[in-house]
């Protein structure tokens, strides 16, 4: 027992010795995890070179476009024929995939051979046979009825410019067929199938095996991005993003890349990292300083790098008592396949102590554990090189997608791959030893690259398939010019509507009088107050005119907030003595002697909320209200009750805030803080809701809209109501010169920079348009000299029916489903409050019919308002990547593929587009009525613009400015940017009325 135990630890130490001198002589090719990170470094410059327009001429790595586009998403269907050609023999396959909710694919296929006398003929004979063995297999499953889609596996290298065209750049693989070389395979075989005129089919895709790898993988695995092969040879494909693929033009979304990462260091960069034995293998192949990186790590050549080790430690003596043998002598007997049995896990060392044996050497045990040893070292480092051109492929596609954790699936084909018993396992842990952030699986392909040609052409089919779905449903959004050109006549038609006295009333573009009858000259001077109140927050402007030499416009401004209360409580003023009774809130208080009536504690239960509250209560006096903090009243009035002596009666507090009275204390507020208190200026007040403009100082509130619910100002003149809280306050006096709405104000900033605006426009949150109307066609106000402002009120164009052939079932769900269904029907077509509804009702009917989110509407698709309208901006950005697409849509809670990102772009784009091109309609419509009102040839106008779409979308003025000059070429229209917004043309109307009204009195 004890012997034996002896025996087996000298066995141990004597291998283990063996196995030291092993790696000491090999030490060069034992590699640490940070020479493979440098080697990963360097591979990253190398692909970028491969991808750079102007690197990859000279590029060894060379990154080509396969143009295929996507990978599989598991919805694909149909049947496909599939050719996969790459040596002496051929398959041809017949697959069918199905979608029933459970993935399945169903496959026949046949090895044709390829005789040596066809391999050395003309290219013509060669695809003949192909073709003839294509004709034979279909007659065998009897399809040949049908017209198939196919996809072409051809592994040979290729210089491909589409999907299906691909010109061979040399054979390979002891082909030599004549007349081939230079042109385009796809066309050869085409030709070939019509020579023959007994079946047709549709060759849709031309691929090398790695993409086939991937493809056939990524039906399996949707994760998967990137196909590997090791066997004879080595090569990896992966998904790249289109902005950084130079050779093939546009910018959006993915195309798999074909690295030929075999010829890796082929300009010199692994010249450190390649050992002698490396330069031996490279001298005797067939191509010298070629494929330096596969000779590294591939089939072909991993046997003979151990030959040539073993070859070269036999001459210095470490191995076999210094003696050679012929067989050893001689390239090629150490195959690949004896590297995998030697490290097989059982009977390695007896499978070497054999193999030895075989090449007429006479082996020792110690031999054997270095031949053994040496196996090793050589499938390791092999395993280490491919990890490390993997861990850059990963980190490339991880900062592509700009993710901290990278979950990502390689699809792995090839012998060494799948027949050496350690290669596979060492590959995995070198990876994720790598990429430590990165989640990888490897997934071995089955079924070889004819079944992933076949789903190349599976997913293009189904991406064709989408393709014409979506563009069905997209189609009545894309308008033409004639369209555009009709829209445009309908709007002329309705502006006169509008116009006319007989037919106002029933008109939907309401062509409002503004009252405004000049623009400025440049003659205005002045200091002018204005008022800017459109929502829940308004601005106070003091805006200084100078004209001359210091011609200019200098301004102040104090953002103000009306809160929620004031919106909805009463318009009208606070009440002092003398006003109305309180009903049944009065309650008389006791008797309360000699006290103030505040002092007493009597009144305690009836005050204590205000005191609470740390409001002040003033001295008692008779018949007093007192606006406490926050625009509270409480009401104090003598009361002679049944007690005796006087009494007061106590109002509850009205807790409706008064909007006009906390306007005026507004403004107030900001002319002391402008050091201008008691100080009269003209003002000007733009006030953005629906109006009756009866003069230019004189506008009756129809309705309140955006929230506003002030009691007491509907039907009444704002103007009015501004002048008595003004009053009230009696600290200050203003002349309110001029009401105008925010459109208006837009053209009147413009005008002041430019004499030729006539026209204001606002395209934001909602849309609206004025401009300057010839007065004998302003029916509704008397006179015939000059011209008025009109204020179209154009948002409801359309709500009479005109429209209605123009607008999509999309249009429809979004007017119904809003505040005022039927309404301002235009304006749901082209303002920023309903894009984004409108581009969610299109993804939703996309996903319903599987053409979006692989068909999955989630709960966030189905919230109203999720998608804003800035989310257009953002996405249509001209410099943003899919992947900040994809991470804008993840904030909305929508998990999205690259193609989805590219899908919903795409519905962002059509959307905004139409938009643009309909408000580009509408403007050519006023523009044009310009020019005819003054009868000329040609017109010089300028329109003024503000409005957040306008500004803020990428592409929306383009766009707009684009229509306009195409459906009115008479006109040059130049768009200028209102830069201070509606208040200062307050201001502006203020100092032309100003101007005007000084001139009349001289």
């Amino acid at each position: 027992m004890i012997a034996s135990h002896l025996l087996a630890y000298f066995f141990t130490e004597l291998n283990h010795d063996q196995v030291q001198k092993v790696d000491q002589y090999l030490y060069h090719m034992r590699l640490s995890d940070e020479t493979l990170l440098e080697i990963a470094k360097r591979f990253r410059k190398e692909m970028e070179k491969g991808l750079g327009a102007t690197t990859h001429p000279t590029a060894s790595v060379k990154m080509l476009p396969t143009f295929v586009r996507s990978t599989p998403d598991g919805t694909e269907h149909g049947e496909f024929l599939a050719l996969d050609l790459g040596g002496t023999n051929f398959r041809v396959l017949w697959v069918k995939v199905t979608d029933n909710g459970l993935q399945k694919v169903e496959m026949e296929n046949q090895i044709y051979a390829i005789p040596e006398d066809i391999m050395r003929g003309s290219g013509t004979q060669l695809f003949d046979h192909i073709a003839e063995c294509l004709a034979n297999f279909m007659d065998k499953l009897q399809i040949k009825d049908k017209k198939l889609p196919l996809g072409f596996t051809f592994s040979f290298p290729c210089l491909q410019t589409k999907l299906d065209e691909s010109f061979l750049v040399s054979w390979t693989k002891g082909f030599k067929s004549s007349g081939v070389e230079g042109k385009d395979v796809v066309t050869l075989i085409r030709k070939a199938i019509q020579r023959r005129g007994d079946f047709d089919i549709d060759i849709v895709a031309v691929v090398n095996d790695t993409v086939g790898t991937m493809m056939t993988c990524g039906y399996d695995d949707q994760n998967c991005e990137i196909g590997l092969i090791v066997g004879t040879g080595s090569n990896a494909c992966y998904m790249e993003e289109m902005r950084h693929i130079d050779m093939v033009e546009g910018d959006e979304g993915r195309m798999c890349i074909n690295m030929e990462w075999g010829a890796f260091g082929d300009d010199g960069v692994l010249d450190d990292i390649r050992t002698e034995f490396d330069q031996e293998i490279d001298m005797g192949s067939l191509n010298p300083g070629k494929q330096l990186f596969e000779k590294m790590i591939s089939g072909m050549y991993m046997g003979e790098l151990v030959r040539l080790i073993l070859v070269k430690m036999a001459k210095e003596e470490l191995l076999f008592g210094g003696k050679l043998s012929p067989e050893l002598l001689a390239t090629g007997h150490f195959e690949t396949k004896d590297v995998s049995d030697i490290e097989g896990e059982k009977d390695g060392i007896r499978k070497a102590h054999e193999i030895l044996v075989r090449l007429g050497l006479d082996p020792t045990q110690e031999d054997c554990v270095a031949t053994h040893r040496v196996c090793q070292i050589v499938s390791t480092r092999s395993a280490s090189l491919c990890a490390a051109t993997l861990a850059a492929v990963l980190r490339r596609i991880k900062e592509n997608k700009g993710e901290e954790r990278l979950r990502s699936t390689i699809g792995v084909d090839g012998s060494v791959y799948k027949k050496h018993p350690h290669f596979a396992k060492r590959l995995h842990k070198t990876v994720r030893r790598l990429v430590p952030d990165c989640d990888i699986r490897f997934l071995r392909s089955e079924d070889g690259s004819g079944k992933g040609a076949a789903m190349v052409t599976a997913v293009a089919y189904r991406l064709a398939d989408q393709h014409r779905a979506r563009q069905k449903t997209l189609e009545p959004l894309k308008l033409s010019r004639e369209q555009l050109l009709e829209v445009k006549r309908r709007m002329k038609v309705e502006m006169e509507r509008g116009l006319s006295k007989e037919t106002h009333t029933i008109a939907p573009v309401k062509m409002l009088p503004t009252y405004v009858c000049a623009t400025p000259d440049g003659t205005e001077k002045g200091d002018f107050l204005a008022l800017d109140l459109g929502g829940t927050n308004f601005r106070v402007l003091l805006v200084r005119v100078r004209n001359g030499k210091r011609r200019g416009v200098e301004m102040h401004n104090k953002i103000y907030s009306i809160p929620r209360e004031v919106m909805h409580g009463t318009g009208d003023e606070v009440r002092q003595g003398g006003t109305s009774g309180r009903g049944p809130q009065e309650t008389p208080t006791s008797h309360l002697g000699g006290q103030c009536f505040l002092c007493s504690p009597m009144v305690l239960g009836r005050a204590t909320w205000a005191r609470a509250l740390g409001w002040p209560l003033l001295g008692c006096v008779p018949e007093l209200a007192f606006l406490l903090g926050g625009g509270l009243e409480l009401v104090l009035r003598p009361w002679w009750g049944s007690t005796p002596g006087p009494g007061f009666l106590l109002s509850e507090p009205n807790f409706s805030l008064q909007l006009f009275d906390h306007i005026v204390q507004c403004i107030a507020d900001f002319l002391e803080y402008m050091g201008m208190k008691g100080v009269s200026l003209p003002l000007g007040f733009t006030f953005s809701f629906p109006c009756q403009q009866n003069s230019l100082d004189e506008s009756i509130l129809l309705k309140w809209t955006k929230g506003f619910k002030a009691s007491g100002c509907e039907g009444e003149d704002v103007v009015t109501l501004l002048k008595e809280a003004i009053h009230r306050r009696e600290e200050f006096d203003l002349d309110v010169v001029a009401v105008v709405n925010d459109t208006v104000g837009t053209m009147m900033t413009c005008g002041y920079e430019d004499p030729h605006c006539e026209a204001g426009l606002i395209v934001g949150t909602g849309s609206n348009a004025c401009y300057m109307e010839e007065m004998r066609n302003v029916e509704l106000v008397e006179g015939e000299e000059g011209r008025m402002c009109v204020n179209m009120e154009w948002g409801a164009f359309g709500d009479n029916g005109c429209l209605d052939d123009f607008r999509t079932e999309f249009d429809a769900a979004v007017d119904e489903l809003s505040l005022n269904p039927g309404k301002q029907r235009f304006e749901k077509m082209i303002s920023g409050m309903y894009l984004g509804e409108i581009v969610r009702n299109i993804l939703i009917d996309f996903t319903k019919h599987g053409l979006l989110f692989r068909g999955r509407i989630s709960e966030r698709l189905k919230t109203r308002g999720i998608f804003e309208t800035k989310f257009l901006s953002q996405i249509e950005s001209d410099c943003l990547a899919l992947l900040q697409v994809r991470a804008i849509l993840h904030h909305l809670g929508l998990e999205s593929t690259c193609d989805d990102s590219i899908i919903v772009k795409e519905v962002c784009t059509v959307v905004a587009r139409r938009a643009a091109q309909l408000c580009g309609a509408g403007m050519a419509a006023v523009v044009d009525k310009i020019r005819e009102n003054r009868g000329l040839d040609t017109l010089k106008v300028t329109v003024g613009v503000d409005g957040t779409l306008y500004k803020l979308h990428p592409h929306f003025a383009k766009v707009m400015h684009e229509t306009v000059k195409d459906l009115a070429p008479k006109c040059d229209v130049s768009f200028l940017e209102s830069e201070d917004g509606s208040g200062k043309g307050a201001a502006l109307i203020t100092a032309v009325a100003c101007r005007i009204r000084e001139a009349g009195q001289r």
